[in-house]
């Protein structure tokens, strides 16, 4: 470990406030280098207690790889970016250039981030931004329904965090309170030769804190993040809890049991929904999802089977 590492090592595990002498003695540097520690830290977003008497590590949310690890993702295979265009991107590009088959990729910051169709979206720093790159090399139909296992797995980690009560729009939004707080952007790779799905990666941006003055006023309506301000969990036990999740539901399959918290967490079920489809416009009640995660419209009398892939839903109403 370097300085700025064992000074934030020593500041975890001991909550009482040390003089910079004293550390400067248990870690075996000069007293200056403990100061160029302690900046270098602050800068990264840590919170120092400076007192008279010395230093004490404050509250703090900063993304740490080895916090977001958990027995199916470990420490290796998280790669944390400051800025980046977007993590999708990062991902697409580990796999075509075989880098990695396997590895979740967050950043603090997305320049370029985008949605469903190519759409960009609001995205200040500090909040959640990652994508998990998977290799499962898979004829299509055999893929796990990764978008709405994602779903879940966000849904029931916001609730167990927060006591937030949250409903997905089908496919792919997370909302409380009836506005939107994450998006969930699935793509898939697939190899030409074999006629398989090579990778998976799995996008995800989630509005952790936010002061609602910030969110452009066209948006005011539509987006909210978990928290205004003083967040009382960190954006890492979020991160490490989604994933943890996320992979406890893939190694319970072919159990169905997310579908049915899918379906009860639905926020279009019962409610009229428009959309287009080919060029085309309609409207009707959303009535079911299929054990495959389609949606069922009841169009006067007939029913239309959606697929995640050709529509977007372009509004509801109770």
């Amino acid at each position: 470990m370097n300085t700025k590492e064992k000074v934030l090592s020593y500041l975890k595990a001991h909550e009482e406030i040390i003089s910079g002498e004293n550390l400067a003695q248990k870690i075996g540097v000069s007293r200056t280098a403990i100061w160029k520690a302690i900046r270098e830290l602050e800068k990264q977003g840590y919170h120092i207690e400076h007192q008279k008497t010395g230093y004490r590590l404050l509250a703090s949310d900063v993304i740490e790889t080895a916090a977001l690890s958990n027995p199916y993702l470990p420490k290796s295979a998280i790669y944390y970016s400051e800025s980046v265009d977007s993590t999708m991107h990062q991902a697409k590009q580990a796999a075509i250039s075989k880098q990695t088959d396997f590895a979740l990729f967050v950043a603090e910051e997305q320049t370029q981030g985008h949605g469903r169709f190519g759409r960009s979206f609001f995205s200040p720093k500090g909040q959640i931004y990652m994508s998990l790159l998977l290799s499962p090399n898979q004829h299509f139909q055999e893929l796990p329904q990764y978008t709405v296992l994602s779903a879940v797995a966000v849904s029931q980690a916001i609730e167990q965090l927060t006591g937030l009560n949250t409903q997905i729009k089908w496919v792919n939004d997370i909302y409380i309170e009836g506005k939107k707080v994450c998006g969930i952007l699935t793509e898939a790779m697939s190899d030409f030769e074999t006629q398989r799905i090579s990778h998976v990666i799995i996008g995800i941006g989630l509005n952790f804190c936010i002061d609602p003055s910030q969110i452009p006023v066209e948006l005011q309506p539509k987006i909210c993040a978990l928290y205004e301000k003083d967040p009382d969990i960190t954006r890492n036990e979020l991160i490490q809890l989604i994933w943890q999740n996320f992979f406890d539901l893939i190694a319970a399959l072919p159990h169905q049991d997310y579908l049915k918290i899918y379906r009860e967490k639905s926020y279009v079920l019962g409610k009229i929904v428009h959309f287009s489809q080919n060029g085309q416009n309609y409207s009707g009640k959303a009535c079911a999802i299929t054990d495959q995660g389609e949606l069922v419209v009841n169009c006067n009398g007939q029913e239309m089977v959606l697929s995640s892939g050709e529509i977007s839903l372009s509004q509801i109403e109770n």
